[in-house]
C-alpha cells in the first residue's frame, strides 16, 4: 500500500497563508488562511508591503555561500503548495488559495475543455506546440489583486518585460498593474519607485530557479545568480522606505539528479495512459499496471487517498483536472514518460524537504 506523505501546511503555515496574511493587514479581511501566531509574529506591521519571491530559492539554498544577506534575513520556513512548481505557487500567490481552491494542479496539467494536458508555465503541449487559448478568466474571481482594489489597496506586480502579455501573466496578473522590467536595474528602481502606503508590490525573480535547472547548485551560473538575489535583497533593504514591510520567499527549491537517476517510462504497457504532473510527481489518468509502479519504484497513491495534498478548498473544476492516480518517486529518482524533460539538473514538484521547504525573510531595522 502507498503511503501518502503529509501535506503542507496549508492551515497556517505555507506560501497560501502569507498572502492571506498580508491580504488581512492590508485589507482588514481575507477569504484564505492566515499564517499561524508565532509565524505572524514575524510579519512587521505595515502601511504597504513588498513580496520579493525568488524562484527556486528552497530553505536549504540558503546554506550557499553567495546568499549571506538572504540568510541573515531568514525569520522563519514555510512550506511551497503541492505540487511545488513555479505556476502552482504563482497562482496561489495570485488568488490566496491552496492549488484545490484556484485549480492549478500540476506544472502539466489536464485541462478538461480541451481534452489534453498542457504546460501551464508557458501554454504548451508537453511537447512544445503552442496552444491558444484565453487564461485570463482560469483562476476564480475575484482574485487577490481585485479583492484589495476593492479595499483600496493598489496591486503592482514587477516582473521581467519578456513576461508582459504572455498566456501566464494574464492569467496571473488580472486586475493588477505590471510593471515590466527591462534590466535588474529597472527592476529595484521600479519595486523602490512604486512601494508605499497603500500599495502592494509584488516582485519576481528568476534567476536562481534558470540556474539550478540547467547547470546545477554547484556551478559558476548559480553561483552568480545567487549573489545576484543577495544583492538585490539588499539594496531593497537599504533603500526602500522604512514604513514598507520588506518580505521575501519563494515557490519551491530543487533536488539534482544525475542520468542514473532519470527513470524513463516507455513501453506497450503505458501506451493508452495519460501522464501529467512533474518527474518528481507524477499524474496519471487510467489503470496503472504493475510493471510501472516497479519500475517507478513506488506505489501509485489513488486521488481519493492523495486529494489532501492540494490542500482543503474546492475549485469547481477540481475533480476534472485531478488525475487517477499519483507516482511520487523516492527522494533519488525522476520519472519521466513522454514529454517530460530529460535535460535539466535541477527538479522539484515533489514532497521532499528540499523541494517543499521555503524561506521566510523579513527586512528588520
Amino acid at each position: 500500500m502507498a503511503v501518502v506523505p503529509t501535506p503542507p501546511a496549508y492551515e497556517g503555515g505555507d506560501l497560501g497563508c502569507l498572502v492571506g496574511e498580508l491580504e488581512a493587514r492590508l485589507a482588514s479581511t481575507t477569504p484564505g488562511r492566515r499564517l499561524a501566531p508565532d509565524l505572524a509574529a514575524v510579519v512587521p506591521d505595515a502601511s504597504g508591503y513588498v513580496l520579493v519571491l525568488v524562484d527556486g530559492l528552497g530553505d536549504a539554498a540558503l546554506s550557499h555561500p553567495a546568499a549571506g544577506t538572504l540568510r541573515a534575513a531568514r525569520r522563519a520556513v514555510l512550506d511551497a503548495p503541492f505540487p511545488t512548481t513555479t505556476s502552482v505557487a504563482l497562482s496561489t500567490v495570485a488568488t490566496g488559495l491552496s492549488p484545490a481552491g484556484h485549480g492549478i494542479v500540476g506544472h502539466l496539467m489536464w485541462v478538461p475543455s480541451m481534452g489534453r494536458v498542457v504546460n501551464t508555465l508557458k501554454w504548451v503541449t508537453p511537447f512544445g506546440a503552442r496552444i491558444d487559448f484565453d487564461t485570463r478568466d482560469l483562476l476564480p474571481s475575484p482574485n487577490l489583486w481585485e479583492r484589495l482594489a476593492a479595499a483600496g489597496v493598489e496591486a503592482v506586480t514587477v516582473q521581467p518585460a519578456d513576461f508582459e502579455g504572455s498566456p501566464l501573466s494574464r492569467m496571473l496578473y488580472r486586475g493588477c498593474r505590471f510593471e515590466p522590467a527591462w534590466s535588474m536595474e529597472d527592476w529595484v528602481e521600479a519595486v523602490c519607485a512604486l512601494a508605499g502606503p497603500g500599495r502592494f508590490v509584488f516582485a519576481y525573480l528568476w534567476q536562481v530557479d534558470f540556474a539550478a535547472h540547467v547547470a546545477g547548485s554547484r556551478s559558476d551560473a548559480y553561483a552568480e545568480a545567487m549573489a545576484l538575489a543577495d544583492e538585490t535583497w539588499s539594496r531593497l533593504s537599504e533603500r526602500l522606505d522604512p514604513g514598507v514591510g520588506l518580505l521575501g520567499t519563494a515557490d519551491h527549491g530543487h533536488r539534482e539528479y544525475t542520468a542514473d537517476q532519470k527513470v524513463t517510462i516507455r513501453g506497450p504497457d503505458v501506451e493508452g495512459l495519460v501522464f501529467a504532473g512533474d518527474p518528481r510527481g507524477v499524474q496519471i489518468r487510467g489503470r496503472i499496471p504493475g510493471s510501472l509502479a516497479d519500475r517507478a519504484g513506488c506505489d501509485p497513491i489513488a486521488v481519493a487517498e492523495a486529494r489532501p495534498l492540494w490542500g482543503p478548498d474546492s475549485h469547481p473544476d477540481l475533480g476534472a483536472r485531478l488525475p487517477d492516480a499519483l507516482l511520487l518517486p523516492p527522494p533519488d529518482r525522476i520519472l519521466l514518460p513522454k514529454g517530460f524533460d530529460r535535460r535539466l539538473i535541477g527538479y522539484h514538484g515533489g514532497l521532499d524537504p528540499a523541494e517543499r521547504r521555503i524561506p521566510l525573510l523579513v527586512r528588520t531595522p
